[in-house]
């Protein structure tokens, strides 16, 4: 484990309570670029720098005077949470090229994980039916055999299945959370958490103690991709939010594969509207096997 320096440490006390991607900090890093300060600047100065409202830089200043002596560094090794700060040699390359790169990221499980090589998005949508699971057995295992990690966002359907999958096969994958590590959503998944917190990888840019909310979801999306050198879409409605991470996807440019399906399920209609549009019909991993050695040659 990366030692954190005394920036990184000061970076963390102020995600704790003030939870915003990198973008929102570029003004604070220009003034303050050790952040020695920030503690010390006004509610007017903060809603300058910050760009937050007048009441939430009131509130800032409030909880910081309050968390001074929080031990962070003990709270997080209490509870096995591993914090990555973007400065930190550990993050992952691939997110900073993203418009709002996290800050901070907090993960639960086996780190060697995120240095793997290849890593592909497996999604689709949460009412997701046996097809995608009869999709994916022909999609993960040569994923897998190959040590590509499958990235999914530990929702109900597609998700959990990709999970699953690559746990199956003997492979390894990284949860990504659209919350913090004291909460498991949704519930029925809680044991699957528990599993992929003790050998794979749980991951978000959440601080613990933040709970799930509709918003934080589609936050999580752009992670996903951003993780990923592929994303797969197995089963999605036309609108829905499995689309959003595509639309991550697309804006970074990477390949999307789509699983096409029948044109009588409503299921099918967000893949096979994909390939229409230029995403690439998949029907076996090893597919993307080849683009990976393509990508990386």
């Amino acid at each position: 484990m990366h030692q954190l320096t005394d920036v990184e440490k000061r970076l963390l006390a102020l995600h704790y309570v003030l939870p915003i991607p990198m973008n929102r900090l570029e003004n604070l890093y220009k003034i303050d670029p050790e952040l020695v300060d920030y503690q010390n600047y006004s509610a007017e100065e903060l809603v300058r720098i910050l760009r937050i409202t007048l009441p939430n830089a009131v509130k800032l200043k409030m909880k910081l005077q309050q968390s001074r002596t929080t031990p962070y560094e003990e709270l997080y090794k209490r509870h096995e949470i591993t914090p990555i700060p973007f400065t930190n040699p550990l993050y992952p390359s691939h997110l900073l090229s993203l418009f709002d790169p996290p800050s901070v990221l907090y993960m639960k499980g086996d780190i060697r994980i995120l240095t793997e090589k290849y890593k592909i998005a497996i999604i689709g949508s949460r009412k997701a039916t046996v097809y995608s699971k009869q999709a994916l057995e022909l999609i993960v295992p040569p994923l897998v055999e190959n040590d590509v990690v499958i990235v999914s966002g530990l929702a109900k359907g597609a998700d959990t299945m990709a999970h699953k999958a690559a746990i199956a096969y003997g492979g390894k994958t990284i949860a990504v959370l659209g919350h913090g590590l004291f909460h498991m959503y949704p519930a029925e998944n809680r044991q699957l958490a528990k599993e992929i917190a003790e050998n794979q990888l749980l991951l978000t840019e959440y601080p613990p103690y933040v709970t799930p909310e509709r918003w934080t979801f589609p936050n999580r999306n752009r992670i996903i991709s951003g993780l990923s050198d592929a994303v797969i879409v197995t089963e999605a409605a036309d609108r829905s939010g499995t689309m959003s991470t595509v639309e991550h996807a697309l804006e970074n440019g990477k390949e999307v594969y789509a699983v096409p399906g029948s044109i009588t399920s409503e299921l099918s209609g967000g893949p096979n509207k994909l390939i229409d549009e230029g995403a690439r019909p998949l029907w076996s991993g090893y597919q993307v096997i080849d683009a990976l050695t393509f990508i990386h040659s």
